[in-house]
């Protein structure tokens, strides 16, 4: 939570970031006979860590006894500390910082207050934010239950909750509810409903919405109305029905505007036709609609779905005609599409125009590059560029932590992850589970398993809750290591942390017996299954685990290219640190810097690395040749590369 937050909150209450220490218990496992000692410590853990589900099971909706109730509150008083804390769920909620409003209601809840039907609402709106639709009903009963007459707001908010969820039989009872208590809807709840159905896939529904509120308000629908219906067919990838839409907007008196036009490119972009979605802005012109720099946005995104570089860079020129500035997004995109492509003269041009704009390289930029210095191998050019955003004064983010241990992890050269790992912490930056899991996988990579268990205890102390991938990550460093007692005690320390074994940790375990020639000493767990490749069972592709550049730096979905996301190749042949590369003019300044250097060492890597990129122009043997020349010593053993 950002300081900002804790000042107001330090107004009414005294100490109240105590409220956001979780307190629990403290489990210490020894394991004499097998030598290993296991300190799992899970008190005051950081809320943040806490898993979604976790958050959903344990929300109380009122005060308990034991927390001591507010006299004014109990009274039926207006309470201040309600009103201050409800319009700060709101400030946070309108800065798109949910998970705060959502704290900020379980200390309201903690200190033994009351919420209000102000701050139910505000709740209901957080976690809708937050896609987190299981408490819906429950709101709604205990707003009953405590006496309070649900006013509009709070029923719009119960329908919107239901539409985002796609449960329109839900919002279609609150609706009829709605209408029951002698609410009259407004054209919003109509729009809401109208784009639920569109969610839920029932475009046609949406139109009997539309023929529902002429009979209910008698009121034309307004330009929001068409637009939320265009969405709706956009959805359905009808594109006839859509643009059918907007004729009938235009016959009603209404003119389409940007935000129409927009959905509709962007529909053609995400369904891998973007010269139709570009084509579109010809009919803007026409009817005196100008371009934003969104349009653009998800057109370029568009060929970059498509591998279409060239046209996106083509584009980036048009976008200079209608008078728009690309915005970093884009530029970082086409960086990284031309990095993928090993077109070094693509790059330079992307900077060339970054300089034209005057648009200033940023933490994606600099990461980008050094993903793709990290992926060929090469880890001190990767390191020179994380040494040259730090001397521009551009702060590295925990995903420029991580690329650099990741790469210093393929490179076989744990001990540099986990300075990496200390550094980060040291600078006050927060580490993740993902950080924290490469590490260990470096170490388990190198035999290493002591090393690896004290990462883990490290990940612990610092209150970040291990998940099924760390954990996976062990168990699969035990069975290469040979020691499947070890990799089988995991499975009890997962219990613990409340993480369940799935079929793949099952698997691993079944994986480290066979490996010993003991395969009924795997607890009954089958090992008839061939032995899958090791990178597949700790691949890092899942989306649900590990925060790639498209999820976090996006700024918007729509324009958004898929592809800007770490490379998910797998380096075969380790590489290590070759120090005989030429540096090939790539300039390091020490306190300056301007896009330059981004393109001199771009232009350094296509020279220099480029065997390491997806086209490959130097052969296996002459690779070998030239690791031998550099001092290098190629590893023999089986290692697992995190991508």
């Amino acid at each position: 939570m950002g300081m900002e937050t804790a000042s107001l909150l330090s107004r009414d209450s005294g100490n109240y970031m105590d409220d956001f220490r979780i307190e629990r218990p403290t489990y210490e496992k020894f394991h004499k006979k097998s030598g290993m000692r296991t300190l799992i410590r899970k008190e005051l853990l950081h809320p943040f860590p806490i898993k979604e589900k976790d958050l959903d099971d344990k929300m109380p909706l009122r005060p308990t006894p034991e927390s001591g109730l507010c006299a004014f509150c109990v009274n039926g008083n207006s309470c201040r500390t309600v009103r201050s804390r409800t319009k700060l769920m709101n400030t946070v909620l309108e800065r798109e910082r949910p998970e705060e409003a959502r704290l900020i209601f379980d200390s309201l809840i903690k200190g033994g207050h009351k919420p209000s039907l102000i701050t139910y609402t505000t709740l209901l709106a957080t976690l809708t934010a937050q896609k987190r639709f299981s408490h819906i009903h429950s709101i709604l009963s205990e707003v009953l239950k405590s006496g309070m007459k649900p006013d509009p707001v709070f029923f719009n908010a119960v329908v919107n909750a239901f539409s985002e969820s796609g449960n329109m039989e839900e919002a279609m009872k609150t609706f009829l509810q709605m209408k029951k208590s002698g609410i009259k809807p407004a054209i919003s709840t109509f729009n809401t409903l109208i784009k639920g159905y569109g969610i839920a896939g029932k475009p046609e529904e949406s139109l009997k919405i539309m023929g529902l509120m002429s009979q209910e308000l008698n009121v034309k629908p307004n330009l929001r109305t068409y637009n939320v219906l265009v969405k709706a067919w956009c959805s359905k990838k009808n594109f006839t029905d859509a643009w059918n839409t907007v004729d009938k907007m235009i016959a009603s008196g209404l003119q389409p505007d940007v935000i129409t036009y927009n959905t509709i490119a962007a529909a053609y972009s995400q369904n891998h036709q973007t010269e139709k979605a570009e084509r579109v802005i010809l009919e803007m012109q026409r009817k005196n609609v100008h371009p934003n720099e969104r349009t653009c946005s998800v057109i370029i995104a568009g060929y970059c779905k498509e591998d279409k570089l060239k046209d996106a860079l083509r584009f980036v020129y048009t976008m200079k005609d209608l008078g728009l500035h690309p915005n970093l997004v884009i530029f970082n995109s086409l960086i990284k599409g031309f990095l993928d492509m090993s077109d070094s003269d693509g790059v330079d041009e992307v900077l060339t125009l970054m300089e034209e704009f005057g648009a200033k390289p940023d933490v994606i930029t600099f990461s980008t590059i050094m993903n793709a210095w990290g992926a060929a191998g090469y880890m001190a050019k990767c390191r020179e560029v994380f040494d040259d955003m730090v001397n521009a004064g551009i702060p590295p983010d925990v995903h420029a932590y991580s690329i650099l241990a990741k790469g210093y992890v393929r490179a076989l050269e744990p001990e540099k992850a986990e300075e990496v790992l200390n550094d980060m912490i040291e600078s006050g930056n927060r580490p993740n589970v993902v950080i924290f899991t490469t590490v260990i996988s470096g170490w388990c990579t190198a035999g290493r398993m002591d090393y690896a268990m004290r990462i883990f205890e490290k990940m612990c102390e610092l209150g970040i809750s291990p998940n099924l991938k760390a954990f996976e990550t062990l168990i699969w460093g035990y069975a290469e290591n040979r020691n499947p007692r070890k990799a089988e005690e995991i499975i009890q320390i997962m219990k613990a942390f409340n993480v369940q074994p799935e079929k793949s940790t099952r698997l691993l375990v079944a994986e480290a017996w066979g490996g010993v020639g003991l395969v009924e000493g795997a607890n009954g767990l089958s090992y008839s299954v061939e032995k899958q490749s090791l990178t597949s069972k700790l691949d890092m592709k899942d989306g649900t685990e590990v925060e790639n550049l498209e999820k976090v730096y996006q700024q918007d979905a729509d324009c958004y290219p898929k592809f800007l996301q770490m490379p998910n190749e797998l380096i075969n042949e380790p590489k290590g640190t070759v120090t005989a590369v030429k540096r090939s003019g790539m300039v390091l300044r020490e306190a300056e810097f301007s896009c330059d250097t981004l393109s001199a060492a771009t232009r350094s890597l296509h020279i220099s690395c480029r065997f390491g990129m997806r086209a490959p122009v130097v052969c296996q043997r002459q690779f070998q040749v030239q690791l031998c020349a550099s001092g290098q010593v190629g590893y023999t053993s089986s290692v697992v590369f995190l991508t």
